[in-house]
């Protein structure tokens, strides 16, 4: 639902004309039905645009603010979206080693050591007249060079890549009334309008998923199979953005 169908249709609910709405505003009624069919040129600019907006709003009774964000995504007035690891991730400093001078001592023994266990075996060697590798001396006996090496695959443990995704996928269940506004990668609007307690919403694209929700914390969100909870507890609007990455690995 557009703006404008939710200025009209919340105008009748509270049982106003337009006049009736025009005199308690001091708003002229031309540029009211322009903004009713969501054509805000009569109102002389974005910022006298979302003066209406917030005007118009209280009188008949709605919260202003998601309606002003609504206008401001679509008309190129809304900062950018945070992305989903600043939203439910804390942020955390990163830690650095001290880089510390080689030891060249230590390095030195170690060197002296491999030239002393070099010359050992090769005494070994040449004395019994065989020459056995360190895995035979310990007793363990040594692969036979016919037997293949084991791989790696599902039947004997060994890993697996998992497949990357190739779209995102994000489900809005409203735990209380709202606006939400959903836009793809390409700009294209998924959804726009009021939810409802109650109400789910399931959405899918190629790359990328915007939201501008109105109230921080009324909608719980589940982003590619994962459960993320309500972001903006008790916070206001709310603009976030997911790919097929997210949620991020903690």
């Amino acid at each position: 639902m557009s703006i404008g169908e939710t200025l009209a249709e919340e105008r009748l609910r509270a049982g106003l004309s337009v006049t009736q709405v025009s005199l308690q505003t001091r708003i002229r009624e031309t540029v009211i039905r322009g903004m009713e069919a969501d054509d805000f040129s009569f109102c002389g600019g974005n910022f006298y645009a979302r003066g209406h907006i917030r005007s118009v709003s209280r009188v008949i009774g709605i919260d202003p603010e998601p309606l002003v964000a609504e206008f401001d995504a679509t008309h190129g007035g809304a900062p950018q979206p945070v992305s989903a690891v600043s939203a439910f991730e804390p942020e955390q400093p990163v830690a650095f080693r001290e880089r510390r001078a080689p030891n060249w001592s230590a390095a030195m023994a170690l060197a002296l050591a491999f030239v002393v266990i070099y010359g050992v075996v090769q005494v070994i060697g040449h004395d019994g007249g065989e020459r056995r590798t360190a895995q035979q001396v310990a007793g363990t006996p040594a692969p036979s060079a016919s037997a293949p090496a084991p791989s790696a695959s599902p039947e004997n443990g060994g890993p697996v890549a998992a497949a990357p995704r190739t779209k995102v996928e994000v489900q809005v269940e409203a735990r209380r009334t709202t606006w939400l506004n959903a836009q793809d990668d390409k700009g294209r609007t998924l959804f726009s309008g009021m939810l409802r307690k109650g109400d789910v919403k399931d959405w899918t694209a190629k790359k990328r998923i915007q939201l501008v929700i109105g109230v921080g914390g009324s909608v719980d969100l589940t982003v590619n199979g994962k459960e993320l909870g309500s972001p903006g507890q008790g916070e206001g609007v709310q603009r976030l953005s997911f790919d097929r990455n997210d949620p991020e690995p903690a």
